[in-house]
């Protein structure tokens, strides 16, 4: 079944979009709150729910079932989630469902002086009192998912989308969801395509010149597993980031771990060559690479049939 989890901020409208979502697509929508009254009300006391509710250190303590209050929650969200779609609001449910290939993850952020300005208005607040609000709900959700998961909430890769309400609206976020929602179902709905076999000579590889293929031809007749052009690697960057220089060896070999760009004899590609591949030895430490010429060729490959498939170059 589908999931949707939504990580916000205090004042990004997060709450009020995933009510929005749950509303239209008609789905189960869970907070940290419903999670407690739905997977903690047989054999929990009361005294146990309030802790649950107040502390995310409690949930690392053993219920009486002799589980953590933690694993319970999660065998429970599992189950439900093979019965019901779902929108889970918070509760680092990212990480819970981080393998779930059908679940999408949110998080909702929008800038301090617009959430500012929304607390303010929610709690008739001062400028002061909305910003200590603000200060204490950040680092109470930041402590909530890193004391469980050991994991920071606000790390941006483990969300699908990161949407700002400083530019959009409620409605435009829902838009936006619902969206990626149906693209995740017909990608998923799609058959899976097989893992592309190693690659080989044999034809179905485009090679830039006949000195790559007649090498990947001696290759293959020392049965020596490889992959063409299979990494590029940045060597340098301009002022904003930009990749302005990098890297694409023209094999890498399985066995040695190795990866070897072929050359010719033109002293202006050898000097090119050897400068990108100094840069890749100090910006990718523990990288194996190497040049070689055209007249090593067979040089290279009797030494690979004297070698151990665990050896290096």
């Amino acid at each position: 079944m589908p999931i949707l989890t939504i990580s916000r901020q205090m004042g990004s409208l997060g709450d009020e979009i995933a009510h929005e979502m749950s509303r239209r697509l008609g789905w189960v929508l869970l907070d940290h709150n419903q999670m407690i009254n739905r997977f903690f009300t047989e054999g929990v006391t009361e005294h146990e729910r309030q802790s649950l509710s107040e502390s995310a250190r409690f949930f690392l303590n053993a219920a009486p079932d002799g589980q953590t209050y933690i694993d319970r929650l999660e065998r429970g969200l599992n189950q439900l989630a093979t019965e019901k779609p779902l929108i889970l609001l918070g509760f680092g449910s990212q990480i819970i469902f981080a393998e779930n290939d059908e679940a999408v993850h949110v998080r909702i952020t929008a800038p301090a002086t617009i959430r500012l300005e929304r607390v303010k208005n929610q709690f008739n607040a001062t400028d002061e009192n909305a910003s200590q609000i603000l200060d204490q709900a950040d680092r109470r959700h930041r402590r909530f998912v890193s004391t469980l998961f050991d994991v920071d909430s606000t790390d941006e890769s483990l969300y699908h989308l990161v949407l700002n309400t400083g530019f959009l609206s409620v409605a435009e976020a829902v838009e936006t969801l619902s969206a990626l929602l149906n693209i995740k179902e017909i990608m998923h709905e799609q058959p899976k395509q097989p893992e592309k076999p190693v690659q080989s000579a044999n034809g179905q590889i485009h090679f830039k010149n006949k000195s790559e293929a007649e090498f990947a031809r001696i290759l293959d007749m020392h049965q020596i597993e490889w992959k063409y052009e299979p990494r590029t690697f940045p060597v340098e960057w301009d002022a904003e980031g930009n990749v302005t220089l990098a890297f694409s060896p023209d094999f890498y070999l399985v066995q040695f771990d190795t990866y070897l760009e072929l050359t010719t004899m033109n002293q202006r590609y050898v000097t090119e060559k050897n400068k990108k591949l100094r840069r890749v030895r100090e910006l990718y430490p523990g990288t194996h690479i190497k040049i070689v010429y055209k007249r090593d060729f067979q040089t290279l490959i009797e030494r690979f049939s004297h070698m151990g498939t665990t050896s290096q170059l």
